[in-house]
């Protein structure tokens, strides 16, 4: 089969570059019912459904699940990388261009993306989850925590306003979004009791991490953080704080230091050097996982099998 290739440039219209991408979609739809079908959302389904884009890994499970048997999200952050300071690629502006949906957290967690969604994506609709005020939060340094999807009751809200978003722009498939997210919401519920059980135990046992990336979880199920390596993700703890953060760990007597695997980890062992405290890792985007509808609940599974690792050892 000839390499199909679709031309993309800034000059380009919104229309031209959706034009051709729906051209191009059509023809790998055809090729691939002519081989037997895929599995997953059928061909009808995905030929008809809005072209989404996600933020982060979480929310793209989360977004995933809402559109689970009708098509499949575009997931733009994804393994490692922090998005906090990240760099659109080429692909991800043409992707953007193509949107008739863009669900993101907001600029408090990816400042790099808003200029890029004003000129790539002005057409979208666009769904800005900490627009809502239920979301908003603030860390310890006052700013805006950006971290929402790692309170499940807040994972349940994000669900329903996705559901809505969804069914306003692909009415035909309006019973399938209310469905899946019905269902979804009943596993979330579900994944915040064993939550809440799991992390009962050690919720009174002192901890320290990287930066403020868990105070969603923590005010959900009262943990003891005494305290952050580094007031910001873009900021680099000098001296002085390095010194702060040690005297916390030291007078609180913490089990336990997180690193995150986004950021140097070494800043992590100089502030646990010492006071006995141990290393252990916390990864707020499951950086590990297999993008899907199932890396929401791994990734909070994994966050809490850590900390009660850590903690009650």
């Amino acid at each position: 089969m000839s390499r199909l290739t679709i031309p993309f440039h800034t000059g380009a219209t919104r229309r031209q570059w959706g034009a051709a991408a729906r051209a191009a979609r059509a023809l790998v739809l055809l090729v691939l019912a002519g081989i037997g079908g895929v599995a997953g959302p059928s061909l009808a389904a995905m030929a008809a459904a809005p072209r989404v884009v996600v933020d982060i890994k979480p929310v793209h499970a989360l977004v995933a699940g809402v559109m689970n048997g009708i098509a499949v999200p575009r997931l733009l952050i994804a393994g490692a990388a922090s998005p906090h300071d990240y760099a659109l690629r080429p692909s991800d502006a043409r992707a953007l261009a193509a949107a008739d949906l863009v669900v993101w957290v907001g600029p408090a967690l990816t400042p790099s993306l808003e200029k890029p969604l004003g000129a790539l994506a002005g057409q979208a609709r666009r769904l800005t989850l900490l627009d809502d005020p239920a979301m908003v939060a603030r860390d310890r340094a006052g700013a805006i925590d950006p971290h929402i999807w790692l309170d499940p009751a807040k994972a349940i809200k994000i669900v329903a306003d996705v559901a809505r978003a969804l069914i306003a722009l692909d009415p035909a498939h309006g019973a399938s979004y209310s469905a899946n997210a019905a269902t979804l919401a009943a596993r979330l519920r579900a994944l915040d009791k064993e939550l809440a059980a799991r992390l009962a135990p050690v919720a009174d046992v002192p901890y320290a991490v990287f930066h403020d990336a868990f105070g969603h979880l923590e005010r959900r199920y009262g943990l003891s953080d005494v305290g952050a390596i580094a007031l910001g993700p873009g900021r680099a703890p000098g001296a002085g704080r390095l010194r702060a953060i040690r005297r916390a760990i030291a007078e609180a007597g913490a089990v336990c230091v997180f690193a995150e695997p986004q950021f140097e980890p070494a800043l992590a062992r100089i502030a646990a050097a010492g006071s006995g405290a141990r290393l252990a890792t916390l990864d707020p985007l499951g950086a590990d996982l297999p993008a899907g509808p199932g890396a929401y609940v791994s990734l909070l599974r994994a966050v809490a099998k850590n900390l009660v690792d850590c903690l009650s050892s």
